[in-house]
């Protein structure tokens, strides 16, 4: 395993496009939060002026909530990454130059779900790090870890998104095509065919689309603050199972793609 993963690295690290990806993932992110923990959203005017109505989402209490929120948006510069490792390799045909060298098609599979999980765990590691710079810095640290289970959904939903876009890859083969097909999928149409399941059927199912049961996990703090002034919904799934479906999702990414790879012509 750690040979595959070698060899992706090898691939990849000079590779100027991973580099700017997973820079724009690592500079936004506490960019971004650094912003909104300085009050750029605030009610009533700016600068040392009106209220910053998220001025307590960076204690130990919320910041692993309100960092997995923000990382369910940026996430979208890694999963754009592996759709342009992926599809690179039918495009450049170094997937068939690979065979040539002697690894064998699960290999090759395997290395690319080696490579996912790795930005997974860099990812959530990356997200721990920033996490208890602002913790440190905007609450008490004798709070420390506090939330901390939000961390796991941050790797889910991470393993979920990178796990999608790289089914796409295999089955579309082209960069362009995969990135606008993911784009409007995880933007438009699942929110909009989850909305509708959930009001045709008036449950919870639309929760369950591919990429939306990860989102459920790290929803945005201020509405799950508003959620719980509300009357409690006993029909409402729990964590517990957003991540057992995601997990699921995983799953049938990785036979699904799998089979495609066995079955198809190079």
């Amino acid at each position: 395993m750690q040979h595959l993963l070698f060899i992706e690295w090898l691939k990849i690290k000079r590779y100027r496009t991973f580099w700017i990806l997973v820079g724009f993932f690592a500079v936004l992110l506490p960019l971004w939060n650094y912003g909104i923990s300085n009050g750029i959203m605030k009610l009533g005017g700016g600068g040392k002026e009106g209220i910053n109505v998220i001025s307590q989402a960076y204690s130990f209490s919320n910041v692993w909530q309100n960092l997995g929120f923000w990382t369910s948006i940026f996430i979208i510069f890694l999963s754009i990454l592996i759709v342009i490792l992926s599809t690179n390799e039918y495009q450049f045909r170094t997937n068939r130059q690979n065979i040539i060298d002697g690894l064998s098609r699960l290999q090759f599979y395997h290395a690319k779900w080696l490579l996912i999980l790795s930005l997974s765990v860099f990812s959530t590691l990356y997200v721990f790090i920033t996490g208890t710079v602002f913790g440190a810095q905007y609450g008490d640290i004798s709070y420390f870890p506090g939330k901390i289970e939000y961390l796991f959904y941050v790797w889910v939903l991470s393993l979920n998104y990178m796990g999608f876009a790289f089914i796409l890859s295999l089955f579309f083969k082209r960069s362009g095509i995969t990135i606008g097909i993911f784009f409007l999928y995880s933007m438009i149409l699942e929110s909009l065919a989850g909305k509708f399941l959930n009001w045709q059927t008036d449950s919870y199912i639309g929760n369950y689309m591919p990429l939306q049961c990860s989102d459920e996990l790290l929803p945005f703090p201020i509405m799950d603050m508003v959620r719980s002034m509300l009357p409690k919904d006993s029909s409402a799934p729990t964590a517990t199972i957003y991540v057992i479906v995601s997990l699921a999702w995983i799953i049938i990414y990785y036979i699904t793609g799998r089979q495609k790879l066995l079955r198809s012509d190079w």
